[in-house]
């Protein structure tokens, strides 16, 4: 996902800067200023000056309170795919190298630097710091580098959808001189060669592994698709432990090396970490090693009402996924001006309608199998009225895999319009009609008689998921095509759409501005191990396209195969891609340090800082844990 690109870093100019005073013109600035659209070709993210002025409304309580629409699947730190899981084991969970969202470019978390990488482009060397500590005390070492990703690697260990980043690891080699230096030996020169270590947490060996079951096996034996890891009774009772639920939601089991540690999690309610005491970051005022809020409190919340009104109480503190239409609601409101600090920024996400192009034909029918049936689904959504009504226009559209942000997105492909007529047509051309007057389309299929009669999966976190169901369902039916509105958990929507059991659904996937590798989602391999390839994509063209663009590290070389390999998702259509992701930022005006950025998670919490409860806000010392 990372290469050298060329960052332009620039901050917020003084006219975009949020006034926080609250006199009348100051707030009619506010309002003007947080409505616009900030887009990362303008900047690379945003600054905000601390407030000048503590009103007495605002709470003196340390805790932050961070709305989320939807909860992570599990706290697992192999397994999980939701977006949420990802964000809060930011705070829980060390890693060996992650993001600078200012600067857009990797930096060192758990080494000491950047690598140094061979003459042949395969072998990276890592020192790992050696101030890094677990709960117990102990330090985090080589050893438990080593084991988390062989944990990773392991046939056994329950996460699919990370196994393509990890493909092309051949060993990690610790060095015989130095215990502090390893070596990661990877089979080919590869765009996320480095970068795929920010997806892991580095996991404590003796806590997770205390008979120390991995040492006995390989890297080598877990890369040999021959190896029958099951047939190993150690290796068997080492993952059926690991992967049990234990580890994904009990607080005792959920542990890292980060400066906060999951307190509580009610269902359904909120998720609470706390700041540990005497943390080794304890003392530090630098950036992403900051702890400042004593508790962090994801609390769900994904009904607009109820959040305009908490925002309003100002018991929340700060989201980024409200809806278009919520946020600018509330911008319109001054008393919310005032208190809260909010901007819309772009994305790298995208929105999509996932059809099932393999479906087995007894449990979920063949109705998407015919691309021309696809185009003609893709032709019935009103994305542009959708736009206009859930997102008041602020979305941009796009009719690909990748983000309209960047210099590969193919502009050559012509956004697909709204047609019911063109839809029809192709509906008829392809053998889909109502033959007998019930105003639903059939076709003959092996021999049984299919109406064009499906569920329409969608995320039951916002009702901005609902209005869009409701659309596609309006559309499509005026075309005699019957989509059945079926709200899902997202841990369950996304575990039908991996086991193929599903017809077609709305999500979304989170992207990034570096190069990705696209495997996970498009490549055949993904389907047939039950990864992200829902749809059933892919052919023997795509995948070629596939395996060399992670291979190309020359842009040069690698936009025309990304483009080709658009081209060839346009023409297949298995997703009705929809838009352009946009983040909605708020942040309470009481906390300093305040920073929007583009990249994933858009606000870094624990470097919210408090102001001081009375006078002028004063200079923020160091991290006071």
């Amino acid at each position: 996902m990372f290469t050298n690109n060329r960052i332009v870093f620039l901050l917020i100019n003084s006219a975009l800067v949020l006034l926080t005073a609250c006199g009348g013109n100051e707030t009619a600035t506010v309002v003007n200023e947080n409505s616009k659209n900030i887009t990362a070709d303008q900047t690379k993210f945003i600054k905000i000056e601390d407030a000048t002025t503590f009103l007495p409304s605002w709470s003196k309580e340390n805790v932050l309170v961070y709305n989320v629409v939807g909860e992570p699947d599990e706290m697992h730190p192999t397994n999980g795919i939701l977006v949420y899981r990802g964000e809060i084991m930011g705070y829980t969970q060390v890693y060996l190298i992650g993001t600078d969202f200012e600067t857009l470019t990797l930096r060192p978390i758990a080494v000491k630097a950047m690598p140094t990488v061979s003459d042949n482009g395969k072998e990276y060397t890592y020192e790992v710091r050696n101030d890094i500590k677990f709960d117990d005390g102990s330090t985090l070492s080589v050893e438990d580098i080593i084991y988390t990703y062989k944990a990773n690697k392991c046939p056994l260990t329950n996460n699919p959808s990370a196994k393509s980043y990890l493909e092309n690891l051949v060993d990690i080699v610790a060095d015989k001189n130095n215990p502090n230096v390893f070596t990661i030996i990877m089979k080919e020169k590869y765009i996320q060669n480095i970068s795929f270590l920010a997806e892991f947490p580095i996991m404590q060996r003796t806590f997770f592994d205390p008979k120390n079951v991995l040492s006995k096996y390989t890297f080598t034996q877990f890369n040999d698709k021959k190896f029958k890891a099951d047939e190993h009774k150690d290796l068997t009772e080492w993952a059926t432990e690991f992967n049990s639920a234990k580890y994904s939601r009990d607080p005792k089991y959920t542990v890292g090396a980060g400066a906060y540690r999951l307190e509580k999690w009610d269902a359904g309610q909120s998720i609470t970490l706390v700041r540990k005491e005497n943390h080794w970051t304890k003392g530090t005022d630098k950036k992403y090693y900051t702890s400042y809020p004593d508790k962090i409190v994801f609390k769900l919340n994904k009904e607009p009402n109820s959040q305009m009104l908490e925002f309003k109480a100002q018991t929340l503190d700060a989201s980024t996924s409200l809806s278009n239409k919520t946020l600018t609601e509330l911008q319109a409101d001054t008393t919310f001006n005032a208190n809260y600090n909010s901007r819309f920024t772009d994305t790298y996400n995208y929105g999509f309608i996932a059809m099932n192009m393999k479906p087995d034909g007894i449990k979920n029918k063949k109705l998407f199998v015919d691309k021309n049936v696809r185009r003609a689904m893709a032709l019935l959504v009103p994305l542009d009225d959708m736009n206009r009504i859930n997102n008041k226009g602020r979305n941009k559209r796009t009719v690909g895999p990748v983000s309209i942000l960047k210099p590969e997105y193919n502009k050559d492909l012509k956004l697909i319009p709204f047609d019911i007529e063109a839809a029809k047509k192709l509906l008829d051309e392809a053998g889909w009609k109502d033959t007998d007057g019930d105003n639903i389309r059939d076709k003959m299929i092996d021999g049984e008689k299919v109406k064009m009669e499906f569920n329409l999966n969608y995320f039951t976190t916002s009702i901005e998921w609902k209005d869009v169901a409701k659309m596609v369902s309006e559309q499509m039916y005026k075309a005699g095509v019957v989509a059945i509105l079926n709200p899902l958990d997202p841990s369950v929507l996304f575990d039908q759409a991996a086991n193929h059991n599903f017809d077609m659904l709305i999500a979304f996937w989170a992207g990034n501005v570096f190069p990705e590798d696209y495997t996970q989602i498009w490549h055949t391999s993904a389907w047939a191990s039950k990864g992200s390839n829902f749809a059933g994509f892919g052919n023997a063209e795509s995948d070629a396209l596939i395996d060399s663009i992670k291979y190309t590290l020359d842009p040069a070389k690698s936009i025309p195969m990304l483009k080709r390999f658009q081209e060839i998702v346009y023409d297949e259509q298995p997703y009705i891609f929809m838009f352009a992701g946009v983040r909605r930022n708020i942040i309470h005006k009481r906390f300093g340090n305040q920073e929007m950025y583009f990249e994933r998670p858009g606000v870094w919490l624990s470097n919210l800082r408090l102001l001081p409860s009375s006078g002028t806000a004063m200079k923020l010392s160091a991290n006071p844990n």
